[in-house]
């Protein structure tokens, strides 16, 4: 099935969590310009919650999520996307399994959301990072800041249980004032510890986290990813080349 000549697909590897892939996805709708149906941007969603636990897999051997992502991509490939992403970040951990099982892009979040810090804070030193343990643990997003020459501000250990405590709650439906306010506290000790900007780095965390609530800007990759896919399906930015 080949795209329109005016917009491409894209491909949407959703349900990590659930509540995430929806907000995703009304961000697109919302950064789109459309006065029309048909201006909008064709999604194709392959919405999976019972893809293996990400955490698991990288911090105690659990069941890898690998075959059931390249599994989904390669249904989304053959259903027509040009493109693939997936919003959520400790699901990078595994896109090797997607390249490998595919012929189309995909649009790393952890890439354009460490791009998005230099642009929005020129000259930045250092930036905070709120993401999963199993995220941090595998040093995606370190690694991309270190690459940029930005110095990442990691929470503790002790912030880091409670921002996966947080986490569970959000996915559990949760996203009352207590939650909202223990992770703005989450953020602010980051930004006390030199963090000149503060990355979103799981998709549930804009959920309750939103810029007026810190003093330095928050890179919510969600609302990057949101971006940059409608930048790509209208062709306003070029698609990438496949990694190999």
């Amino acid at each position: 099935m080949a795209a329109t000549a005016q917009h491409k697909i894209v491909g949407v590897l959703g349900g990590m969590g659930p509540d995430a892939t929806v907000d995703f996805m009304a961000k697109v709708i919302a950064a789109t310009p459309a006065g029309e149906d048909q201006d909008h941007i064709r999604m194709l969603i392959d919405h999976n919650p019972t893809v293996p636990s990400r955490q698991a897999a990288i911090l105690d051997g659990g069941e890898d999520p690998g075959p059931a992502l390249a599994a989904m991509a390669v249904g989304l490939e053959k259903a027509g996307a040009d493109f693939l992403v997936i919003p959520c970040n400790t699901a990078y951990v595994f896109e090797k399994n997607i390249i490998d099982a595919t012929s189309i892009p995909l649009i790393s979040i952890i890439g354009v959301t460490v791009d998005e810090i230099a642009h929005r804070v020129p000259g930045v030193e250092a930036a905070g990072i709120l993401a999963t343990d199993g995220c941090l643990q595998a040093n995606v997003y370190q690694d991309a800041m270190v690459a940029r020459g930005i110095r990442p501000v990691l929470p503790d250990a002790s912030e880091l249980a409670g921002l996966m405590r947080l986490i569970y709650r959000i996915k559990a439906g949760d996203q009352g004032d207590d939650v909202r306010q223990s992770m703005r506290a989450l953020g602010t000790a980051l930004e006390s510890r030199g963090a000149q900007a503060v990355v979103a780095g799981c998709t549930e965390i804009p959920l309750v986290l939103n810029e007026a609530m810190l003093s330095v800007p928050l890179i919510a990759s969600t609302d990057v990813l949101a971006q940059h896919t409608v930048a790509l399906a209208r062709g306003e930015e070029p698609l990438p080349a496949q990694e190999s």
